[in-house]
């Protein structure tokens, strides 16, 4: 599966501002791979806005379309018209690993709910719209092994096809690469022992390597 996930460090933001009717919302978005780092955000944010009249939330901690790692919250704003809506904006943006924050400052102009929903979905929207974002690839591990001197060609195979090289293990029978292979693509091993001239082993583990 590949996904689009904030380019963001953990512990940084994206930030966009929307003014509705004089009422502030401050929208943060964020890269979040657990429940905690969503609080996390959320709790950063009452601390940089104390004075903020409500902080809602809303989290998707995994892929797009996750129904575990998932969460809203309305903050004290009437019921369903600030978190779920919030959530819902993300579960349509294709994000997965996202989590979102708005801080409203009120400005003394009650929106009413439909206004409410607008208003929550237009800033994260809007927070959305420019957030660096990059491509997330779910991935899982094939060890291969071959002789010293064909190690060259199998990382350069490993590349070609997207896959990620994690680790490298030497012994005297030759070099064991563990590499992070996409999920949506099956590997050409019958191919790629053609290519290191029949001198191929796919483990389905982690060899034993004597020290």
């Amino acid at each position: 599966m590949r996904y689009s996930i904030p380019a963001l460090d953990q512990g940084r933001w994206h930030e966009e501002t929307l003014e509705v009717q004089k009422s502030r919302f401050i929208a943060r978005v964020a890269h979040v791979t657990a429940p905690e780092q969503a609080q996390q955000l959320i709790d950063q944010a009452r601390l940089d806005h104390p004075e903020a009249s409500h902080h809602c939330s809303a989290f998707i901690a995994g892929a797009p379309n996750e129904q575990n790692d998932i969460g809203f919250s309305d903050d004290g704003e009437p019921g369903g018209t600030a978190g779920r809506p919030m959530y819902q904006v993300l579960e349509g943006s294709g994000f997965g690993q996202v989590g979102a924050v708005i801080i409203r400052y009120f400005g003394g102009t009650k929106l009413g709910t439909g206004g409410l929903v607008r208003a929550y979905s237009k800033a994260l929207l809007q927070a959305l719209e420019t957030l660096p974002a990059q491509e997330y690839v779910t991935r899982r591990p094939l060890w291969l092994t071959t002789d010293f001197a064909l190690e060259h060609e199998l990382r350069r195979w490993a590349e070609l096809n997207g896959a990620l090289v994690d680790q490298a293990l030497h012994d005297a029978s030759g070099v064991t690469l563990s590499v992070a292979w996409p999920m949506d693509q099956i590997p050409d091993l019958e191919g790629l022992n053609s290519r290191l001239k029949g001198r191929l082993t796919c483990h389905d583990d982690a060899p034993e390597i004597p020290v």
